[in-house]
């Protein structure tokens, strides 16, 4: 009797088994998925879900003069991925090191249609296009989709921190009369503001031009945009 309703109820524990699991093994072998499991998907190449970077939202609008005295706004980077910076040629601290990791950047995306570099002057009243001449040729730069842009001091102001919200500010107590941020943003073919999420899941926004660790992950996220 008793065994009865052990094989009864054991009948039907499979039977539900069945009905679940049945039809996901069927799906599997479809999708040629059937060795896969969490810990080897782990294992293997990250999924689409895991390298699918952030949209934070539209870059700001721009047009400002660049380093031929010719006007380039936002819209020239259309169906072009770039790395956008604000900087100012006399700066004393980290633009130097911020000029080297883009210097890198370049080289590694050189002869790419697709990718661009955008960096702005705090300082217009300095920096002008025949100054940021100088300063790309001293660089070494090379790019041609590469622009240092000048223009209103006021404009560009409202657009570091308001815009792109990355800090720039006079400052008559810091050496070269200027703070600012040296962080780098990241513009995919959209215009849309894109980034990877801390090891929290949290938005990283902006990456850090003078790490090293910062300037490889927003290469291996430039591979990535331009894949897409």
């Amino acid at each position: 009797m008793f065994k009865n309703k052990s094989y009864i109820g054991i009948s039907f524990i499979i039977l539900i088994f069945g009905i679940y699991a049945v039809p996901k093994i069927v799906d599997r072998i479809k999708n040629g998925d059937v060795v896969k499991g969490n810990r080897l998907d782990n294992v293997g190449s990250k999924s689409s879900k895991d390298t699918k970077l952030i949209t934070i939202g539209a870059a700001p609008k721009f047009e400002l003069t660049n380093q031929d005295n010719v006007k380039i706004s936002n819209a020239a980077y259309k169906g072009k991925v770039y790395v956008l910076e604000f900087f100012f040629t006399t700066c004393p601290s980290i633009c130097p090191k911020m000029n080297m990791s883009m210097l890198e950047i370049e080289k590694t995306f050189f002869g790419n249609p697709n990718f661009g570099i955008v960096s702005i002057t705090i300082d217009p009243t300095h920096d002008t296009p025949q100054v940021l001449k100088d300063h790309a040729k001293l660089l070494g730069v090379k790019s041609s989709t590469w622009n240092f842009l000048t223009g209103d001091r006021a404009a560009i102001m409202d657009l570091s921190n308001k815009g792109f919200n990355l800090y720039a500010g006079e400052n008559s107590k810091v050496s070269g009369g200027f703070e600012h941020s040296g962080l780098f943003a990241l513009i995919d073919k959209d215009g849309n503001i894109r980034c990877r999420k801390d090891e929290f899941g949290n938005p990283n926004i902006y990456y850090d031009g003078l790490d090293k660790k910062g300037v490889r992950e927003i290469q291996e996220d430039i591979k990535i945009l331009l894949e897409e």
